[in-house]
């Protein structure tokens, strides 16, 4: 078992932690990324068509004879409707061809086993420095991977503290990195809210939700926070790319350690 330092608010060392046996699993990408997969269709929501959208019309054809096609027409005459094609597809208010259905399977399903090793896998990647930084996150300067930090950050109470404590841990280039990717937005997705583009952060994963650093350190753009009991590859893995650069608590460690001790033995 290895041994790895744990990190304090002024940026030394404060103790040592034995690793858990998770972070010696292999990388598998390919299990990961089916899982991530499956577990992003969970978010979706079923949608369909009225299948009388279209269809609703009293149009006949006028059958041969009248040198025009024989798709159904409106009935009557005299009025700007009548002899118009409806109630087909191709034509102005008509049906569409092939409209989605609500009762499509949408919803991917994955073995229990599979999800918690593609967990397992994306949690021990985010020891692997290569790894880390192939996706764009700057931790040249992180001293060591997995990075463990005092459970006394989890008590944190102001955004500048949270600020100083990153770059004391040498996590300034990753806040620079984010701060120069963020764009703004144009289009449909403008009008409807997401008007900023925000690149991924580091994500800190804490032993308990009811600290006060959520709601502190989401205030920094780029920065997530999440429960270890609650951790899922979606966290890790944001948009299918690993893997994420974490930033553990200690006792997250711990308690991460008492989850899978029983699965992976």
């Amino acid at each position: 078992m290895s041994m790895v330092p744990v990190y304090g608010l002024d940026g030394s060392e404060k103790s040592q932690i034995i690793l858990p046996k998770i972070f010696s699993l292999p990388y598998r990408p390919d299990v990961i990324q089916r899982v991530y997969v499956a577990m992003w269709t969970h978010r979706l929501q079923p949608k369909g068509r009225d299948p009388l959208a279209g269809e609703r019309t009293s149009a006949q054809s006028w059958q041969t004879g009248h040198g025009v096609a024989r798709v159904p027409r409106v009935k009557g005459e005299r009025y700007s409707r009548a002899g118009m094609a409806a109630g087909v597809a191709g034509v102005v208010k008509g049906r569409i061809a092939h409209p989605p259905k609500a009762e499509k399977k949408i919803y991917k399903r994955v073995n229990k086993k599979e999800r918690l090793l593609a967990l397992a896998s994306a949690i021990a990647a985010t020891s692997l420095r290569n790894i880390v930084e192939e996706r764009g996150h700057r931790v040249q300067n992180v001293p060591t991977l997995p990075f463990i930090v005092s459970s006394e950050f989890e008590n944190v109470s102001k955004v500048k503290d949270v600020i100083n404590a990153f770059k004391l841990w040498g996590i300034e280039e990753e806040l620079k990195r984010i701060r120069r990717g963020i764009k703004r937005r144009s289009g449909k997705a403008e009008r409807r809210g997401r008007t900023k583009y925000v690149p991924v952060g580091p994500l800190i994963v804490t032993s308990n939700l009811n600290s006060r650093l959520k709601d502190i350190a989401e205030n920094i753009p780029g920065i997530d926070v999440v429960d270890v009991n609650s951790l899922s590859v979606l966290d890790l893995v944001p948009g299918g790319h690993p893997i994420r650069f974490v930033i553990w608590t200690e006792d997250a460690i711990r308690v991460l350690d008492e989850k899978f001790r029983g699965v992976l033995s």
